[in-house]
């Protein structure tokens, strides 16, 4: 191989040695080649793009930097000399030293080869073409191209099994590279999983799945949510019905065929060296590519370019179809990719896919539209399920208009694009989809009353169009039937098990809080008087300005749709919504006594808890609280993608895996967010919930540290809002001895305040915009929330309830408070009520 002598710069062998680390680095990141010369040896320190043989391993001489630097001399000289020096990172090959003399014998890639063969990356001379032993390559006539495809027909290689994307994409070719494009949270990894699950359990043909991201738990307990419809976050905690069980083990048996490499640093390189020796291989599967640069994943960042050519390389040469999935819709970066066919998946409208079909050489080919089922780990055909409006005559004699418009209603949240509602409600809906799709009667009779009993008491609906259509059908569905149409069932006051919720039910009236209604009305922005008992919003806005770290108090709007910014929701609170697996909840009538009708909870606590009463826990003042010491960044979050490890200095927010818990009598750390995970599994969290899981593995209660897969992080403060907090306490002392009004009033003011840090409605003035500073605050004092019940459970108290950010209920035989919690009236003390087995459980005003 010859190189050309031309490099971006030179020097000389001396001070070559003495930057090595730094000419390998701007060679191994920026593609930049230095020319060095010891005496009448000259070499080239190049990037491994200008001989890319010397990825493959023992082919060439190797050092790790550490001994090549000791060495830097000889290894000039036998470079020179026509041998090339491969410079190491640990295993890792990261540059080259390769010889100038541009009259010197090609090198092969292969260094058996014999001379003149063609080089890797450089030219060849004439004389080597002449003297170079080959065999004439193969030629194909037309009338061979024609046979093969009117044999082959138009969909010869594995299918995803969603007929319209395999209409619009004729299927995975053999010999293709099939890129799936998609931003997180869209669903690219799926496309992936159901190649395979459609080519290995339906067509029995052999996948090599290339996990670079998921690890093969995830690829099974994505595979078996899908295959069964059973809800993923659920399968991630490990419970798993009787019938997914039997499912899981039907797929042991049948899955032999879908082999999984899931192995630390996978490169491209080692899926084009396991492939070749898998006989009968159909279809490889890389899940997935990852945009952001990780020092942990060689498929990331600038390495990509050259992974998509080792990909495309392996498809042509076995002639198998390789799908890869990558974390990004990006056109700059997808257009440096070597993709034959690129799917790119947009979110249309709310519950709708588009996958966008392009070819290489025709651009866009086709389209098809898909139904998300995130919940699922699966996709379905936008028009293929009956439901809501869709369906042959006979399955909709057996259902009402009703139940079709609740369904259709439903999808944009049982599909993952809107949030806000219950995850009790959103199950429940979930498993009305799936009966109504796969036309079980008996499961759409058994859902009757558990949908009659939640459209009688429907929780508020976000103020959405989503929303409101949803909130109307609840409506229609409870509405008395007409004369002549068939009733509906009643809803009984039956008991629910708390165990297939997982959640005490929210509050339903005037107090519960919505998930995307802020609770402010236009004039909650302006300054309060001078008189007014406690100016809330005036004492936070001070408590901001006097920061020596001039924070940003509001973003620009240009600036809100992109960035950290959408990443950021209400789920992140982490909110507990939790019943003892043991025992029973039921929602039963209440009337206040201005005349309201209101459901509350009613709690069934089994024999075994032994005798005792329900200890109710109130903790005062829970957000204020939290102010004391929240931390957050005062300042713009940058992106800092994957983390080796939390960076105590800094805040934001994180991506995380859900980690495993199983500590009896206790709910997980991360309360309502395990419901709503992305299609990864993965959850976007606050520093408060990252610190709460950095504790639990000091301490031994997580058998595994929290692995960051991306991050928007700024500076770290936990005194932002230290002086209204301070504020807040020493009036709630005053004010709470005199009651009434003006304690109310406090109360009111103190909650419009700490809205205003993130108004949701676009006509809403507001001195702030910070989602994240928000949530942080209400993070933390969720983390608090769960931190005492905790202590509690520790030390042996029974708890049988833990809700929102200040309710818990715990089992006491002696009628005496767990001694984790101070009893009082101050902020983060508790008030500790005590009532019957079998009594309603009261809430707010009752």
């Amino acid at each position: 191989m010859s190189q050309s002598a031309q490099a971006e710069h030179a020097m000389n062998a001396s001070d070559a040695r003495r930057d090595l680390y730094a000419l390998v680095k701007r060679a191994e990141d920026d593609g930049v080649t230095t020319l060095i010369h010891k005496r009448e040896d000259r070499v080239l320190l190049a990037p491994l793009d200008r001989f890319p043989a010397a990825r493959k391993a023992d082919a060439f001489p190797s050092w790790v930097l550490s001994a090549a630097q000791k060495e830097f001399g000889d290894l000039i000289s036998r470079a020179a000399q026509g041998q090339p020096q491969v410079l190491r990172r640990n295993t890792t090959p990261v540059a080259v030293l390769l010889p100038v003399d541009t009259h010197a014998s090609a090198l092969s890639s292969d260094p058996a080869a014999p001379s003149g063969a063609v080089p890797a990356g450089g030219a060849v001379n004439s004389q080597g073409q002449q003297d170079r032993e080959s065999v004439p390559r193969r030629l194909a006539t037309l009338g061979d191209a024609i046979g093969s495809v009117l044999t082959v027909g138009p969909a010869g290689g594995p299918t995803f099994g969603l007929p319209g994307l395999d209409a619009a994409t004729g299927g995975l070719q053999p010999g293709r590279l099939t890129l799936v494009a998609a931003a997180p949270n869209v669903g690219g990894s799926l496309l992936g999983l159901a190649a395979a699950r459609t080519t290995a359990l339906v067509d029995h043909r052999t996948v090599l799945y290339a996990a670079s991201g998921p690890n093969r738990d995830d690829v099974f307990r994505r595979i078996l949510s899908a295959e069964t419809g059973g809800d993923y976050p659920r399968l991630k905690q490990g419970r798993l019905t009787d019938y997914e069980q039997d499912v899981a083990r039907q797929l042991m048996q049948a899955g032999d065929v879908l082999l999984i490499d899931d192995g630390s640093n996978l490169t491209a390189e080692d899926i084009a060296e396991t492939a070749p020796h898998m006989e009968g291989l159909a279809l490889v599967v890389v899940d997935r590519l990852q945009a952001a640069h990780s020092a942990r994943l060689p498929l990331s960042g600038n390495r990509l370019p050259d992974a998509s050519q080792i990909l495309s390389t392996l498809a042509r040469t076995l002639h198998v179809p390789v799908l890869a999935v990558i974390d990004s819709d990006d056109p700059t970066l997808l257009s440096l990719l070597d993709a034959d066919v690129l799917l790119t998946l947009t979110t249309t409208d709310p519950g709708r896919v588009q996958v966008t079909v392009a070819e290489r050489d025709f651009g866009v080919i086709g389209s098809a539209y898909l139904r998300p089922d995130l919940l699922h780990a699966r996709f379905g055909d936008a028009e293929a399920a009956p439901v809501a409006g869709t369906g042959s005559e006979e399955w909709r004699l057996h259902t009402t208009p009703e139940e079709r418009e609740l369904a259709d209603a439903a999808l944009p949240y049982t599909s993952g694009a809107q949030k806000g509602l219950p995850s009790a409600l959103t199950h429940l809906l979930a498993a009305l989809r799936t009966a109504l799709a796969d036309g079980e009667q008996a499961a759409i009779d058994e859902l009757a009353a558990s949908l009659a009993q939640a459209a009688a008491a429907p929780p508020q609906m976000p103020d959405t169009a989503e929303g409101r259509r949803l909130a109307a059908a609840l409506h229609a569905y409870n509405a008395p039937a007409p004369a002549g149409a068939t009733a509906q069932p009643s809803a009984p006051e039956s008991a629910r098990p708390a165990a297939a919720s997982g959640a005490v039910a929210d509050a339903d009236d005037e107090d519960a809080a919505r998930d995307d209604d802020d609770g402010l009305v236009p004039g909650d922005e302006e300054d309060e008087p001078e008189t007014a008992v406690f100016p809330a919003l005036r004492i936070l806005k001070d408590s901001v300005t006097r920061s020596k770290m001039h924070p940003v108090p509001v973003i620009r709007l240009e600036d809100r749709e992109d960035g950290p910014w959408p990443l950021i929701s209400e789920d992140m609170d982490g909110e507990p919504r939790w019943v003892h697996p043991d025992v029973t909840s039921t929602r039963v009538a209440h009337t206040r006594e201005n005349g309201k009708r209101v459901r509350r909870d009613q709690l069934d606590v089994p024999a075994s808890f032994g005798d005792g009463v329900l200890c109710l826990i109130d903790r005062n003042g829970s957000f204020p609280s939290a102010c004391s010491a929240v931390p957050l960044a005062p300042n713009k979050l940058l992106h800092t993608g994957p983390l080796d490890a939390f960076d105590k200095t800094k805040a934001g927010i994180y991506q995380i895996d859900i980690p495993d818990w199983d500590y009896p009598g206790m709910p997980h750390p991360l309360g309502r967010l395990i419901d709503r995970p992305d299609d990864q599994g993965r959850v976007w969290v606050t520093t408060p919930h990252i610190k709460q899981l950095e504790r639990l593995h000091r301490e031994g209660h997580l058998t595994a540290p929290v692995t960051i897969h991306d991050s928007w992080t700024g500076k770290a403060n936990e005194s932002l809002f230290k002086p209204f907090y301070t504020a807040a306490r020493e009036a709630r002392t005053e004010l709470i001895q005199a009651g009434g009004e003006p304690y109310k009033n406090y109360k009111t003011r103190l909650s419009i305040a700490l809205r205003l840090l993130w108004p949701k409605r676009p006509s809403q003035r507001s001195p702030f915009w910070r989602p994240d500073w928000r949530m942080s605050m209400v993070a933390e004092a969720s983390v608090r929330h769960w931190l005492n019940a905790f202590k509690a459970v520790q030390e042996g108290h029974t708890l049988v309830a833990l809700r929102n950010v200040d309710a818990a209920i715990f089992w006491t035989p002696d009628e005496t408070p767990p001694g984790t919690y101070r009893l009082g009236t101050g902020f983060g003390q508790v008030k500790a009520k005590f009532i019957q087995p079998g009594e309603f459980i009261p809430e707010g005003d009752d």
